[in-house]
């Protein structure tokens, strides 16, 4: 019974300790996510702020952060947060900083408060707290405090810590906006942070160049070649505003220079064919090549370092930079890492595909090698396949016999989808595939004309537009491809397409009058004139207009043939003319009778007048067309056919109508889509949004300038760096090397010239010596010493010995009464005393 009792003892304290165990756990993490979960009253929080520990203020502190960052009203704690601004501790000084820049704004009063802390803190032996000031007074938006800001930039500037000078660089634009009257202050203190040595300094620093004075170009003269070979070493975002920066700089200061070369020739194998002008015999034709400057190469050289950046905003910089400054051998370097972008994500690579077309738009040979990587995916969203088959048009010209069967080959099958908008554009780019290279333009319209029979009315007008254009840069010989369009009118239902066709037919009435369709044409489309579209009842008028001014042009020949009574009006023509202009001035109530009965009516009153006199064909089909258009309800389609007539209306007179009907029609080509942006600079956001950014482009586009005039440029002098004297570092900021060079000019100007014993031609005259040289000379100085002291060492030997001798010669002259084991004692002593130094000599 004791075990089972103890048992559960045991038991039931276990069973305490795990509810104790669990209570502390559940009030640890309560505690850890009480920031977030507990709302503490002001009066609790202000009680930790005004606390003497620095645990209990951090506290108070870390839940004011909280609380202002979930967009809750942090106002009531900013006198309580002021007077811990000259705390010492560091955690707590970083959250009050963080507080004082989102809240000063809207209490300047209380913010200025605090300045004086700031400012102490600038003074601080810990350079992250000077940082930490620098940053804090840059982000205090108080007019006021501008003369303070720049003070603390200008002692920022010249700190000895590098990140103290980068927050200094970083503070200038804020100070600028802040006041722009501390202009000349800051140009200053850019001035001085470009020559910086640190390369994470200077980043910033160009940053507020760009922003601050970027028109002070000269600012920049000195400070050229520190920039490019820091270039490599600077972060993305330095490196982003220096390659804009470079980039601007070599438009302005670099002319652009060319030099004539001869370009090498074949030579005649006989002398017979030699040639007779004096270039070519001289080896060949002179043609013009650009000459790259010294310090233009220096920074090629460093932007293809670049190319392996990991920063996709970088590539697209370089990019930049040798599209606009680079002569178009360089190109072919930087197209790789641009195209390599693609495998980016989606928005990185819709922003590397506008930058690849306008790159492409310049020079589309370099792309020919990366043509598998624009091939549409099945994944690929409409805003990314559209750019694809730009970039596949573009440079479809210059690709080989294989892709391009491939190209046209996707093209055809894309356009056989059930997307339309992919329908559209695939129709589109094999258009301007054909247009870029007219070897293939046959095969282009003969799978144009296989998709003009298709079910899809998107797809058959899209078509007939293309082939329209495809027509039209080669009417002469395209006769039979017009005929076999007009084919397709009694099976083709799409409006758009039969208006392209009737217009195809209009413009090819006139060119062979011996086979001419076009009248035929006319006579079957007028009998279901009444069921067309509007758009297709245009085309028909149109095509009359034609088909009858042909008509004329080819009567008037006819008539002037004749005699000159024969050739006088007749009053037929005339007496119709006075009674279609009577008929044409009717009220215009007329106009609006029921249309069901308007087709009747021109058929009656057409009769009645073939029933009158017989009429030409052509004639009575213009006539009637002129009814049927008069009572159709459209008044364009009116105001149309009322033109026409009136162009019309005297035979002999066609002069006008002539010029406004068979005008030769311009050659029609289609741009790339992006052919307005090709002006717009690589690399900027303008350039992504395209014409929604507005004529000037985002706010802080711009363009870049024009090459600088030779006779304008500065003189290269201007970029070479100044050369320090050598000063004397103070010991603390010595290096060991610096010390032994300094020991070894003191020695040089101290000791005497015998002492050193080194031979002028070695370097030990009043030449510089290397730090081996004066090793060397040390050692030298130390054997000399040695044999010195064991010289002396056994001089006081020998006069050892000569006293020992002498001692002992009176010793036996005093004491001769002394036995001779005594002496032989003495002299064996007097040996071993004797012995000891002379072997230490030998050695």
């Amino acid at each position: 019974m004791e075990t089972i009792s103890r048992i559960s003892s045991m038991l039931e304290t276990a069973r305490e300790l795990t509810l104790e165990a669990a209570q502390s756990a559940a009030s640890n993490r309560s505690s850890k996510t009480d920031y977030s979960s507990r709302t503490y009253s002001v009066a609790h929080i202000k009680k930790l702020l005004d606390s003497r520990h620095e645990k209990e203020v951090l506290d108070g502190m870390q839940k004011v952060i909280s609380l202002m960052y979930r967009s809750e009203p942090t106002h009531p704690f900013f006198s309580a947060v002021v007077k811990n601004a000259a705390t010492s501790d560091l955690e707590v000084k970083k959250l009050v900083y963080i507080y004082l820049v989102h809240h000063a704004e809207e209490e300047p009063d209380l913010a200025l408060l605090s300045i004086n802390a700031i400012q102490k803190s600038l003074t601080d032996s810990n350079p992250q707290v000077r940082t930490m000031a620098l940053r804090t007074m840059g982000g205090i938006r108080v007019p006021v405090i501008s003369q303070i800001v720049s003070l603390a930039i200008k002692r920022g500037c010249g700190d000895m810590s590098p990140h103290v000078r980068k927050a200094a660089a970083l503070a200038i634009p804020k100070c600028y906006r802040l006041d722009p009257s501390t202009l000349p202050q800051l140009t200053g203190y850019i001035e001085t942070l470009l020559g910086d040595s640190q390369y994470f300094v200077v980043g910033p620093a160009v940053a507020a160049f760009l922003e601050v004075c970027p028109e002070q170009i000269g600012l920049v003269h000195k400070h050229y070649r520190s920039l490019v070979r820091k270039l490599v070493d600077m972060d993305e975002w330095g490196q982003l505003s220096t390659l804009r920066l470079l980039t601007f700089y070599a438009r302005s200061c670099f002319p652009r220079k060319t030099q004539k070369v001869k370009q090498a020739g074949t030579k005649a194998f006989y002398e017979d064919d030699e040639p007779e002008d004096t270039n070519d015999a001289n080896g060949g034709e002179e043609h013009e090549v650009l000459v790259v400057d010294p310090d233009l190469e220096m920074l090629f050289r460093a932007c293809k370092l670049l190319l392996q950046s990991r920063n996709s905003a970088v590539i697209v910089s370089v990019v930049r930079c040798f599209v606009y400054l680079a002569p178009p051998d360089y190109l072919a370097s930087v197209v790789g890492p641009l195209v390599a972008l693609l495998r980016s994500p989606q928005d990185m690579q819709l922003i590397a595909l506008y930058n690849i077309v306008v790159v492409a738009l310049r020079d589309p040979k370099p792309f020919t090698r990366y043509i598998a990587r624009f091939l549409v995916h099945a994944i690929d969203p409409p805003h990314i396949w559209r750019l694809k088959l730009e970039v596949l048009t573009i440079i479809f010209p210059y690709c080989g016999k294989h892709w391009k069967g491939v190209i046209i080959s996707e093209l055809e099958n894309f356009s056989k989808g059930t997307d339309p908008a992919l329908v559209r554009e695939s129709v589109r780019a094999i258009g301007r595939c054909a247009q870029g290279d007219p070897t293939t333009s046959e095969l282009c319209l003969r799978i144009l004309l296989g998709q003009v029979s298709s079910l899809d009315g998107n797809l058959v007008s899209e078509s007939l537009t293309v082939i329209r254009h495809l027509i039209q840069q080669d009417p002469s010989s395209h006769n039979q491809t017009v005929i076999k369009l007009v084919t397709f009118l009694g099976t083709t239902t799409n409006p758009d397409a039969r208006a392209t066709i009737i217009w195809l037919v209009g413009e090819f009435a006139g060119m062979n009058p011996s086979n001419n369709i076009a009248p035929d044409v006319l006579r079957i489309l007028i009998k279901g004139f009444a069921d067309e579209l509007e758009v297709v009842k245009q085309q028909i008028v149109l095509l009359g207009a034609k088909v009858y001014l042909h008509y004329l042009l080819q009567k008037q020949p006819e008539e002037s043939s004749k005699d000159v009574t024969a050739t006088a009006p007749s009053e037929r023509p005339a007496q119709i003319e006075q009674d279609f202009r009577n008929e044409w001035s009717e009220d215009q109530n007329e106009e609006q009778k029921d249309t069901d009965q308007a087709p009747e009516d021109a058929v009656a009153s057409a009769e009645n007048l073939q029933t009158e006199e017989p009429e030409d064909r052509i004639t009575l089909l213009w006539r009637y067309l002129l009814l049927l258009a008069r009572y159709d309800t459209s008044y364009d389609l009116r105001d149309r056919a009322r033109l026409y007539k009136s162009l019309l209306a005297t035979p002999s007179s066609t002069q006008l109508a002539n010029l406004l009907l068979l005008a030769p029609k311009p050659v029609p080509h289609a741009p790339s889509p992006s052919e307005t942006r090709k002006d717009l600079l690589v690399g900027t956001a303008t350039l992504i949004i395209g014409s929604e950014a507005g004529f000037h482009g985002l706010r802080g586009y711009t363009n870049l300038p024009e090459w600088v005039e030779p006779e304008r440029a500065p003189s290269p002098s201007l970029r070479a760096e100044e050369t320090k004297p050598e000063t004397v570092l103070a010991p603390a900021s010595m290096t060991a090397g610096d010390k032994l060079d300094q020991a070894l000019r003191e020695h040089q100007a101290v000791a005497p010239q015998q002492r050193r014993n080194v031979p002028a031609a070695s370097g030990g005259g009043h030449g510089k010596k290397t730090l081996d040289q004066w090793l060397g000379e040390e050692d030298e100085e130390t054997e000399s010493e040695t044999e010195s002291e064991e010289e002396t060492d056994s001089e006081e030997e020998t006069d050892s010995e000569e006293e020992d001798s002498e001692e002992e010669s009176e010793e036996e002259d005093s004491d001769e009464e002394q036995t001779d084991s005594e002496t032989e004692a003495v002299n064996k002593e007097a040996q071993t005393l004797l012995g000891q130094p002379s072997a230490g000599a030998r050695i």
